[in-house]
């Protein structure tokens, strides 16, 4: 996303009106990436400051949709997004438009970071939105791993379940099925402690209407 960024900000510069001043550093090294410079070129280069400001809200609002997509549990980002959108259109000075410019870099930076999480964490994308839903706050190094394998695990084990029920979301009893599924695999794989019964059904809640919603949606692959 900051490469995608930063393309936005090399192409406002060169569409820059013929015979305008236009120095060196007009084109950016992608394979490395420097915020600093990449704030001073927006605040000194980029005469069209609205166009490129828009054409980043987009990126960002576009990557956040597929991001919340896989992991509902990214909202917070997209309320950010909303907060800087909100203050920016509430006044829209130089100084305001620059600002916005490094808060939107700012939440790219950290939404990059956010992509790359799953995969530091040894987990698919769909793996971590299940371990965001179960993992809980202050938990010991090991009960984190079993919580990762107990949402490998539950995944795997939902696929299976699922693919071949017919039009499981539309059936009080197929669903109900799902739902007994998700809270004895929980049962049996999330540790005690940390977690107490009643916080493991309260957990295969979450679980169950994630999985519908992304059922229904189209995003849950049963391959």
């Amino acid at each position: 996303m900051l490469k995608e960024l930063q393309k936005i900000v090399n192409e406002a510069i060169r569409a820059q009106q013929p015979g305008e001043s236009q120095p060196e550093g007009r084109y950016y090294d992608l394979s490395s990436i420097d915020l600093e410079k990449l704030h001073d070129e927006f605040a000194k280069k980029v005469k069209r400051k609205n166009t490129a400001l828009q054409d980043i809200r987009e990126l960002v609002e576009q990557k956040l949709a597929q991001m919340l997509l896989r992991n509902p549990q990214r909202m917070d980002y997209y309320k950010k997004c909303q907060e800087i959108v909100a203050d920016y259109n509430r006044e829209k000075d130089r100084a305001t438009i620059e600002d916005t410019f490094a808060k939107l870099v700012d939440l790219v930076k950290t939404l990059d970071a956010e992509q790359r999480r799953a995969a530091e964490e040894g987990l698919s994308e769909d793996e971590l939105a299940l371990f965001d839903l179960l993992q809980k706050e202050a938990m010991t190094k090991v009960d984190r791993e079993r919580v990762k394998l107990a949402s490998k695990g539950l995944l795997e084990s939902l696929r299976t379940l699922v693919e071949p029920l017919d039009r499981w979301t539309e059936k009080e009893q197929t669903q109900a099925e799902v739902v007994v599924f998700i809270l004895d695999k929980l049962s049996e794989t999330l540790p005690t402690p940390p977690f107490t019964m009643e916080e493991k059904e309260a957990a295969a809640k979450q679980v169950y209407r994630h999985v519908f919603e992304r059922f229904l949606s189209g995003q849950f692959a049963v391959a």
